[in-house]
């Protein structure tokens, strides 16, 4: 028979004190300085989205951007942003030549 001073059998420090450990965190995915190669890809859809297809490449750019930026790449959100704005860019630029040349 135990005596009510014994602490229950199999239990470690943190539990008689009545306080509960801490769940390990989350892992977070690993940053990467280096090899930014979706980010870079993402740029460059960007830069040709003002001059041809800007829905094609816009939209390329943009998706290559948030897959970067979800690996761990530092630059892929300024590759999304930079590839929405320039769609929009392209677009306006497209209407703007169209204009001109049906005048």
């Amino acid at each position: 028979m135990t005596s009510s001073q014994d602490p229950p059998q199999g239990d470690d420090q943190h539990t008689r004190e009545g306080q509960w450990s801490q769940p390990p965190p989350y892992p977070q995915p690993p940053r990467r300085q280096g090899a930014q190669v979706l980010s870079i890809i993402g740029f460059v859809s960007a830069a040709v989205a003002v001059l041809f297809i800007p829905i094609l490449f816009g939209l390329a750019g943009i998706v290559l951007g948030i897959v970067g930026h979800t690996r761990g790449e530092s630059l892929g959100k300024w590759a999304a942003i930079a590839a929405a704005v320039c769609t929009v860019v392209g677009m306006i630029l497209g209407a703007l030549v169209t204009r001109a040349l049906s005048a």
